[in-house]
Parts: structure tokens; C-alpha cells; sequence
């Protein structure tokens, strides 16, 4: 494929892509939302809105599914027809079920908005097996055991070195200080991308999950043109690395592998692009959002200044309270009945993480943010079976290091405002939080 049929991909994408004006206003407060949820006609239900992601008012509403119709289609929405599947169980079986529920981008691929009819991207998670496993594979190593002790180090010295040049008792954006540059600092290692440019990538990952409306663009000619730079970029990279692999990043690990190493260039895009997604927003927004969920749950932050011996289960808690990746979404490729109701094969199937890991019938008084939760590691937001996110725990990693590290250094970090969240309801994040920190240890 030539850059002008890229091109031609990626405008077609940007075209089609659901916009802001599209959905409905969210409830002004969670109150609203409560009542809204509480007395709506059920079928009219519409979590797929990211205007509720916004607001943090999408919870009530998921609430009101788990408990009256928890395999709920909507009929009409912005992103067309879809099913959502609310309750812990009924996920983890369309999750672990690839045979019958497929993820590959030619019906539509992994997140709501796509179709069969091009508005997904190829990439590794995209794809069912044995194409999947093969991809998967390729790209593992780099988070493997040994891998990760190889990089604990480096990651605390950039941590540290982060936290050390933060401003004491000024007002400051923690996202761009602190969860943006030691993500894009990990995510230039790990594909050997220059780290003077390490921003690029966590820009492209914002741009590529935004919705069109939200800021970051201008229109659909600036999602198309940004993503044509990403691609670009990594075109120049591979044709390096085809030539001249490096040790050990991931751009070299698919180079080297020959099962890898001729993928098209909207394939190629395509992983890029998942790679670059998988590892910022995790672990970006689970590090804004430890923040946030301890100055919501003073008491639980005093435990955490008191034993902090709970920071791996902190991290855990975290991980499944936020759910930095709300959903993701299957499309059926067969007659299956769930709960009562028959999906049909060719149906849009939504996994809602977010509302799984809120599910009361796993997780005991489930709002509750608890740093000592037992089973906190057994949430839905790394997902199951052969598409379990693939860094998982270089993710943890980065979270018990980070916090480790702000431990060490400040008695408290104050959150001054309400954060600014993602207009998304695939990326369950933050665009900005404004903190303080009193005073140094």
C-alpha cells in the first residue's frame, strides 16, 4: 500500500468517526444522574454516551443495567446498534469466548464505533487467531520477567527524577507533569524512539481515541493529517530497523520475526497505534487517578502514609476503581443466548469493563475505593483470555514505583480542583488535574 492509499484510509477513517454534536448532554450532577438513571424508560439507556464519561456521570446508569438487564441492547445510538454486557460473569465469558465473538477489524474490531465497513484499523488485538496469536507473540518478550528487572531501574530514576523537579506549594497539572512524561518516557524506550520526541506519542495516543469536538482536533483534515505524522514517523522507523534491528525493542522484535516482519503498512499502523494506546493510557490515567481516589478517601490515604507495605494492592484497588479503558467490544459471528436474550450473529457486542469492576456480586460494597480490597487484582479492566492486555505488568511496575517514590518524598499532594476528564467512553481518563504539594519530607 502507498502513503497516498494510507492517506485515503485515514481520511475515510476520520470521516466516519462519531462526533460530540452527535450525543446528548450529560446530567449536571451526580444527583441528576441518579434520577435520570432511576427513571428512564430501560431500552432508552445509552452508556455508550462519552458525554457521560466526561462528566463522571456514566455509573448510575450502569448500575440500573447490572441490575434490571444486564445484556442490554440498545437499538439506536450514534454508533449504531450495539449490545451491552454489565455484569463480572457475563464479560468474562463473551471476553474469553474468541470462537464466537470476534475481534478482528474486518467485522468492526475492539472499540463501539467501529463498522464492517472500514472504520476500524487493523492491529494484533484486532485480529482473531491464529493471525492474533502469532502478533501477540512477537512483541511479548519485551515484557517479559526479565525484561521488566532489566527496566525497574531506569523507570525509578525517571520517577524520581520527575517527582524531584516538581513545584512545592504552587499549583500544577499533575497529567502533564507527572502521568504524561513518565508514560511517554517509558513508551520511547520501549519502541527506542527518540525521547526528545517522546510527547509525539503520547499525543497520537490522545488524538487517535479523541472524539471529534473534544479540542484536541480541529476537524477530521487534523485527526487524518496528525495520524498520517504517527505513521510516518514509525514508516521511518521500521525501514531503519529492517535494516538495522536494535537489542531490544519492539520495533526490532517485529522487524526480526518473519512472521512480522512484511505486514502492510495499515497493519503496521495499526500496531503502532496499539501499542502506543496500550501503554500510555493505563497507566497514565491509573496514576492521575490514584491521586484523585485518594484525596476523595482521606481515611484510605492516611492507611497508605501509614503502612505503605499497601502500595501493590493500592495499585491493584486503583486499577479497577478507575478502569483507564472502559470497554472494549466483540462483534458476534453467531446465534448466542445470553441472560434470555438472543444475540444475533453480525451484532456489535459491548464488554463494559467500567461497569464489571462495580459488579456487587464480586466486588463487596464495589464504590468504595479500599487500598487493602481483597481480590482487588481479580478486576475486569486487563480483560481475559488471549486478548489480557499484554503489559499488564509493566503497568503495575510503573504504579509501584511512582508511588513508592512520591512516598518517599511528600507527607500529601493535594488535589485543588475537579479534574478535566476524557471525552470518551473508550479512554476513561483525564485530560487535566490541578494539584498542590504542601511541603517535602
Amino acid at each position: 500500500m502507498s502513503e497516498a492509499g494510507i492517506g485515503m484510509d485515514l481520511e475515510e477513517l476520520s470521516t466516519q468517526r462519531q462526533s460530540a454534536d452527535e450525543f446528548e448532554d450529560a446530567p449536571a450532577t451526580l444527583a441528576d444522574a441518579e434520577a435520570h438513571a432511576a427513571s428512564m424508560d430501560i431500552a432508552d439507556i445509552r452508556v455508550g454516551n462519552p458525554k457521560l464519561f466526561q462528566s463522571g456521570m456514566e455509573l448510575p446508569y450502569f448500575k440500573r443495567l447490572r441490575e434490571e438487564d444486564p445484556i442490554h441492547f440498545a437499538e439506536d445510538s450514534p454508533f449504531g446498534p450495539y449490545w451491552s454486557i454489565t455484569r463480572y460473569a457475563d464479560i468474562m465469558e463473551v471476553d474469553k469466548d474468541h470462537q464466537r465473538f470476534s475481534s478482528d477489524s474486518s467485522h468492526g474490531g475492539i472499540i463501539i464505533g467501529g463498522t464492517s465497513e472500514g472504520t476500524s484499523v487493523p492491529m494484533f488485538i484486532a485480529m482473531d487467531p491464529p493471525k492474533h496469536d502469532v502478533q501477540r507473540a512477537a512483541v511479548a518478550p519485551v515484557v517479559a520477567p526479565p525484561n521488566l528487572k532489566a527496566m525497574e531501574p531506569l523507570i525509578r530514576e525517571r520517577a524520581s527524577a520527575i517527582l524531584d523537579g516538581l513545584p512545592i506549594g504552587e499549583t500544577f497539572d499533575w497529567v502533564d507533569l507527572v502521568s504524561k512524561e513518565l508514560t511517554a518516557m517509558t513508551l520511547a524506550t520501549l519502541f527506542d524512539f527518540p525521547q526528545e520526541d517522546r510527547r509525539k506519542l503520547t499525543h497520537w495516543s490522545d488524538v487517535a481515541t479523541s472524539v471529534p469536538g473534544d479540542g484536541l482536533t480541529s476537524g477530521p483534515d487534523e485527526w487524518a493529517m496528525i495520524m498520517m505524522e504517527c505513521h510516518q514517523a514509525f514508516d521511518t522507523l521500521w525501514k531503519e530497523r529492517l535494516e538495522k534491528p536494535g537489542d531490544n525493542d519492539l520495533i526490532s522484535m517485529l522487524t526480526s520475526n518473519p512472521e512480522t516482519r512484511d505486514m502492510p503498512p495499515l497493519e503496521l499502523f495499526g500496531n503502532m497505534l496499539l501499542l502506543i494506546v496500550g501503554g500510555n493510557d493505563t497507566t497514565r490515567n491509573t496514576i492521575t487517578g490514584s491521586i484523585y481516589a485518594l484525596n476523595q478517601n482521606p481515611d484510605e490515604y492516611a492507611r497508605l502514609k501509614a503502612d505503605q507495605g499497601l502500595i501493590p494492592n493500592m495499585v491493584s484497588e486503583t486499577i479497577r476503581w478507575q478502569t483507564p479503558l472502559a470497554h472494549m467490544r466483540r462483534t458476534a459471528v453467531a446465534d448466542v443466548e445470553m441472560g434470555g436474550k438472543t444475540i444475533r450473529a453480525g451484532d456489535k457486542v459491548v464488554m463494559w469493563y467500567v461497569s464489571g469492576n462495580r459488579d456487587d456480586g464480586v466486588f463487596e460494597d464495589p464504590d468504595a475505593y479500599k487500598i487493602d480490597r481483597k481480590g482487588a487484582r481479580s478486576h475486569t479492566s486487563f480483560g481475559y483470555g488471549i486478548h489480557r492486555c499484554v503489559g499488564n505488568r509493566l503497568a503495575e511496575l510503573q504504579l509501584k514505583i511512582i508511588w513508592e517514590e512520591i512516598m518517599n518524598r511528600f507527607p500529601h499532594i493535594e488535589v485543588v480542583e475537579e479534574p478535566s476528564r476524557a471525552l470518551s467512553s473508550f479512554v476513561r481518563g483525564y485530560r487535566e488535574m490541578k494539584v498542590r504539594i504542601p511541603a517535602r519530607h
